[in-house]
């Protein structure tokens, strides 16, 4: 059997162990026999093929993996501004139409519109802030609402 025979059934045990796994480890060894048969389908010798096969492991276990690594186990970032304000729970401190409306949010007094524009929100009904758009929160209720006299 030639030689980069060998080590493309080398990389493909190591691939399917990494799907195994989920270690990393085993996929960067994937790549470097990957690289190594390469070299071995150039017609290179043995002794460079092993040589190819460490060099990439190394830099691959040596560097890529720690890179890796930390960028997975980074904490989500943090939503700040407006976007921190969408998920939350309202309190409506006006009825909320499609005309406007009041609202306060983690504290503080919005100006409000319904998300659904044919929906009016009752005063100190509670609503999820769905989106803000410029300086008005797109609110949805969670209890009861009622749709303005005269739609279907």
């Amino acid at each position: 059997m030639e030689a980069w025979v060998v080590w493309l059934l080398v990389a493909a045990v190591l691939g399917v162990a990494e799907l195994l796994t989920l270690t990393l480890a085993l996929g960067l060894l994937a790549v470097a026999a990957l690289a190594a048969g390469l070299t071995a389908a150039a017609g290179l010798p043995v002794v460079l093929q092993a040589a190819v096969f460490a060099l990439v492991a190394v830099g691959g276990l040596g560097v890529v993996r720690p890179l890796a690594r930390r960028h997975v186990r980074q904490p989500p970032r943090m939503r700040s501004g407006t976007a921190a304000l969408v998920g939350r729970e309202a309190v409506t401190l006006t009825e909320v139409s499609r005309t406007g409306g009041r609202a306060r949010i983690g504290g503080e007094e919005w100006t409000a519109r319904p998300y659904d524009p044919d929906l009016v929100i009752p005063a100190g009904a509670t609503a999820d802030v769905l989106a803000i758009e410029g300086a008005t929160a797109l609110l949805y209720p969670v209890g009861p609402t009622r749709i303005p006299e005269g739609e279907p």
